[in-house]
């Protein structure tokens, strides 16, 4: 019998927004779950909130750094010229990684303000911007590099007279694969941010994991097996990355996290605003650690004999990559301190907000003063680990040690400026994000070499002498943001008693009890 005829009225149809609203398979609508995380986000403890979501993202960066320690270790069987060959490429790889950081870290921090604020259809927004944005600069990355990869290359010091022929031939080969999977690198940094900043590490680190396991069983099979040298690995580092990116939009659709929709894609001027206030920070750390990179590959080739320049190039691209791996866990620990800060600023708990960054800044000094003991005692060995050549491991130890030194100092320049980053200080975030690789070890590297006879010397000591002078410009900025986080919360417990006596105190005349 038809609806018209049984007197019923017509069937119950749910457009898309009652189905998302109906019962889900926890007992839970997506707008309760929601609900529940910002509760958990804004009361529970604060040091057992930080650590709860700082394992999952530890967890990711330090699989993330063995990620690219993977290369330079099954590249190093190769040779040392195919090691030097992949450090020279390392410069394109950060620039992809900052178009990344700077659309993830943008939209990601106005995300959980705004989920802060229970703002969620900007959140929504911000989401679908953020990864379509992404998406497109990584295609016109890979489109300018094929174009004009002659140029490029001579520009990151794969050119005669530089290095060797066998050099520039690994680094042309290495470049022009890495390309390929420029879109779905930046994408999947976008993915990741945004997740962590909603507060679903756990899902970020399943697809980060995933992407790393694969690539490490890829590169011995293509670098080895199938013969394909550097090609290889940079074969399994592109195939890994869109594996990776997958993984993680999946991980979008089965969790409670934003889901990403064309229909919300919103390129208005306010949402790039937000996205720079949020973004540029990364951007101008990771593009001036490319430039940086490409600075101490130049210095350190040219501050050996025109024989010693591959192996001091692999030198230097070996420590690299293994202070960022020590490093790397200073980095998951505080990005488990980002949502935190985001959604408790964006709640005007400023007290949270404060106790956060004070724990997080004990852990890491902490944490890196083990790590730098530990890689000054074991440096010879650590760099014997990647490249067993006697010129290799002698450069790679003094580097190693010089630059363990001052790793410590780090805690507070990079605490300091994840704190500004997820408040919106852009300028302060931004001085601070440029600080150690850009503003100031870009010119010490390119003056300080010519201050000794053994221009070696200086190369060694760049580093360590940046990393001073970022922690001098830090600390006064990190016990001004103290002061005024103090301040806040001592204005926003005023206005929370003023609002509860308005509420707590009858008007005049009226009766306190109900007749």
């Amino acid at each position: 019998m038809c609806w018209r005829c049984s007197g019923k009225g017509p069937p119950v149809r749910f457009d898309a927004g009652e189905k998302m609203r109906r019962k889900t398979t926890e007992g839970k609508t997506p707008e309760e779950l929601k609900a529940v995380k910002f509760t958990k986000m804004t009361t529970q403890p604060v040091q057992k909130l930080v650590i709860e979501l700082a394992v999952p993202t530890i967890i990711s960066m330090l699989v993330t750094a063995f990620y690219n320690i993977a290369d330079t270790f099954f590249v190093g069987q190769v040779g040392t010229a195919a090691t030097a060959g992949v450090g020279l490429i390392f410069p394109v790889m950060t620039i992809i990684q900052a178009f990344g950081f700077f659309f993830g870290q943008g939209s990601g921090n106005y995300i959980s303000r705004a989920l802060g604020a229970k703002q969620e259809k900007e959140a929504e927004e911000m989401a679908a911007t953020g990864n379509i944005l992404a998406f497109l600069f990584g295609g016109v990355i890979l489109l300018t590099g094929t174009l004009f990869a002659g140029p490029v290359l001579h520009v990151l010091g794969a050119r005669e007279g530089a290095v060797t022929d066998q050099t520039i031939r690994y680094a042309s080969d290495y470049f022009r694969i890495i390309l390929i999977g420029a879109p779905f690198m930046c994408m999947s940094c976008v993915l990741n941010n945004q997740l962590r900043f909603q507060g679903n590490a756990f899902v970020s680190m399943i697809g980060l994991v995933s992407g790393a396991v694969l690539n490490w069983g890829l590169d011995p099979l293509f670098i080895f097996v199938f013969k394909m040298e550097v090609a290889g690995a940079a074969t399994a580092t592109v195939v890994s990355q869109i594996t990776s990116c997958a993984i993680l939009y999946i991980g979008t659709l089965r969790s409670d996290s934003l889901k990403i929709r064309l229909k919300n894609f919103r390129p208005t001027l306010k949402n790039l605003k937000n996205i720079a206030v949020g973004g540029t920070p990364s951007l101008f750390r990771q593009s001036l650690q490319s430039v940086a990179t490409l600075c101490l590959n130049t210095a350190a080739g040219a501050a050996v004999a025109a024989s010693q320049s591959d192996a001091a190039i692999a030198a230097f691209s070996v420590v690299s990559k293994v202070m960022a791996f020590a490093f790397s866990a200073l980095l998951g620990f505080g990005q488990g301190f980002q949502p935190i800060c985001g959604f408790n600023y964006g709640a005007k708990k400023y007290d949270r907000v404060k106790h956060a960054y004070v724990f997080c800044l004990k852990v890491g000094l902490a944490a890196l003063f083990i790590e730098s003991c530990l890689a000054f005692s074991l440096a010879p060995q650590l760099v014997a680990v990647f490249r067993d050549d006697p010129d290799v491991i002698r450069y790679g130890t003094v580097a190693m040690r010089c630059q363990a030194c001052t790793l410590t100092l780090m805690a507070i320049v990079t605490m300091t400026n994840m704190l500004y980053q997820n408040i919106g200080r852009v300028v302060g975030a931004t001085l601070l994000a440029v600080a150690r690789q850009g503003l100031m070890f870009i010119p010490v590297v390119l003056v300080l070499p010519s201050l000794f006879e053994e221009h070696i010397r200086g190369v060694y000591l760049a580093q360590p002498v940046a990393d001073v002078f970022a922690f001098c410009l830090a600390l006064p900025l990190a016990i001004r943001m103290y002061r005024e986080l103090t301040r806040k919360e001592k204005e926003a417990a005023l206005e929370d008693g003023g609002f509860t006596a308005k509420k707590t105190i009858p008007a005049e005349g009226s009766m306190t009890n109900k007749e």
